[in-house]
């Protein structure tokens, strides 16, 4: 069971927020803060109880101390709380996730889309009460429709600016988020950087070719280029891995 604290300057937002989590079965106690100083003074003194807190909800634009600032203070606790960032403002995703943020919601809150940040917040607070066979999804947003694409289902992601292009077997999908921030949330499952704008699913990978002088790996039906930076680290990634599941 989660132990949450949501944060908002918009008392009536802060309520329909705290009250949405509330419902969920999965979430024991909502604590709430009206600005980023309050919040911060509230996980201090959590800390030096020793009460749990497993995530937080938190608004970005606060006077005082906004939501960005105030991840970043939370990021230099010893063992921080996964956050999620719940905002009016998309323009501010890149930075959410280079914060390692766990979700990035944008407001009007749907039930349904709050229901699936909390199962994200869930299984990175406590992996082990996941439920079994559960994989990261990333959320896209399609013209109204909200599209969920599983980890599993990615065979390569490609930097596009402030954007990354996620490819899988039924096409490909644009997310607001850094590469960076993509590599570091999924190096764990296999994702390994190829190149300064790609990052690559090593299960989706059936075969690594030297021609030329150049590397190519060839990625679900696509042939991708490895840069000579990368190739080494990538050779002996892919090696290690295929042994291991050999073993």
């Amino acid at each position: 069971m989660l132990r949450l604290l949501a944060v908002d300057d918009e008392q009536p937002a802060l309520e329909e927020l705290a009250y949405l989590l509330r419902q969920d079965s999965r979430v024991e106690h909502v604590t709430t803060a009206c600005d980023g100083v309050t919040a911060l003074q509230d996980m201090v003194q959590m800390i030096g109880t020793g009460e749990r807190l497993d995530g937080v909800f938190l608004d970005i634009q606060m006077p005082g101390l906004s939501g960005l600032d105030l991840a970043r203070l939370v990021g230099g606790f010893p063992s921080p709380p996964k956050l999620v960032f719940v905002t009016a403002h998309e323009e501010c995703a890149v930075q959410a996730f280079e914060l390692e943020a766990v979700d990035y919601l944008l407001k009007p809150v749907r039930a349904a889309r709050l229901a699936e940040a909390v199962r994200r917040l869930q299984a990175a607070a406590s992996p082990a009460a996941a439920e079994p066979g559960q994989d990261d999804v990333i959320p896209v947003e399609l013209g109204g429709r909200t599209r969920f694409v599983p980890q599993q289902s990615v065979w390569f992601a490609v930097a596009k600016g402030d954007y990354v292009r996620l490819h899988t077997v039924d096409g490909s999908y644009l997310v607001r988020m850094s590469l960076a921030a993509l590599e570091r949330r999924w190096a764990e499952a296999g994702f390994i950087r190829v190149h300064r704008s790609t990052l690559v699913s090593s299960r989706h990978v059936s075969e690594l070719r030297f021609e030329g002088g150049r590397v190519t790996l060839t990625v679900g039906t696509e042939t991708l280029q490895v840069s000579r930076r990368h190739t080494r680290q990538v050779r002996e990634q892919l090696v290690h891995q295929h042994r291991t599941a050999l073993s």
